[in-house]
Formats: C-alpha cells, sequence, structure tokens
C-alpha cells in the first residue's frame, strides 16, 4: 500500500489560519481512510531533501514537488497518475510545497514530477489545502465513491 507524505518547506509557522488549519487536518483525515497519510513540515529544503535520503530503505519513494513551472492536471489526470504509481510498486508518494521564492534548481532536477496548480501564485496556506483536498479527491475518484462526481 502507497503511503502519501504531504510536505511544506515553512521556516516561520503557517499553522496561523485556524480555518486553513482545520481543513488541512480534515482532508488528511478523509484521506487516511483510503491509504496511510503524514504530514511533514521543514525549515528549509536541506532539511526536506535529508529527510527524503532517510526514507530511502523503506521502499520506492517517489517525489513531486509544487512549482508553478510544473505540469497541470486535471484532478482525474492526477487520480489516475497517483493510481499508477501505487500499481507500480511506489511505497511512498512526497508531495511538496516549497518556500516562498520557490524551489531552487538544484531541487527541481532532483524531483521525480513537478506539478502546479495553475500559473497564478497561492498563499502557502491556501496552497497546502489545495493540496490536501486534491490528494483526497484523487483517492476518492480512484475509489469510486461519488465525492467527486466527475466535476
Amino acid at each position: 500500500m502507497m503511503e502519501i507524505v504531504q510536505s511544506w518547506i515553512a521556516p516561520r509557522t503557517t499553522e496561523r489560519a485556524a480555518a486553513g488549519g482545520d481543513l488541512i487536518a480534515d482532508y488528511h483525515q478523509r484521506s487516511a481512510r483510503y491509504c496511510p497519510c503524514e504530514r511533514e513540515s521543514f525549515l528549509d529544503e536541506g532539511a526536506f531533501w535529508g529527510w527524503v535520503e532517510k526514507q530511502g530503505g523503506r521502499g520506492r519513494t517517489f517525489i513531486v514537488l509544487l512549482d508553478s513551472r510544473g505540469k497541470q492536471m486535471s484532478s482525474e489526470a492526477f487520480a489516475e497518475r497517483l493510481g499508477r504509481l501505487r500499481d507500480d510498486g511506489v511505497r511512498r508518494l512526497v508531495l511538496a510545497i516549497g518556500p516562498a521564492d520557490g524551489w531552487t534548481a538544484a531541487s527541481r532536477e532532483r524531483a521525480d514530477l513537478l506539478l502546479s496548480f495553475g500559473l497564478m501564485t497561492l498563499p502557502h496556506q491556501l496552497a497546502r489545502v489545495v493540496l490536501a483536498e486534491q490528494v483526497y479527491r484523487a483517492l476518492t475518484i480512484l475509489a469510486g465513491h461519488p465525492y467527486h462526481c466527475g466535476h
């Protein structure tokens, strides 16, 4: 079973917005019904990549960095990609939101996939809510749950 880790780079706390934090926790709890889910926060890119390297012995890990230069996907295409990764034996999917000034070129090179939510820049907290909701939506699409209903 594939584990999904939602992570972010946040040198200062981003938990100030209670509504956003509540939404993230709610979607995370819902997603956990379908597969193991974790959330990780890192102070900087170095800490993130150090954590990734320590995951090596725990099965194949696939790293997706959220980046405005990344590939844009519909919710259905995102779900299909998650399903393929799961079916191909990926044990851990790491979806990471970068620092305020974006991922470095070196980090973008190390990623397995760059994914974009669109051309507009989102505040960090909102990007985390969108990520949490899209992961849940993808899992419900894969499970045939009516949450998505093709919209």
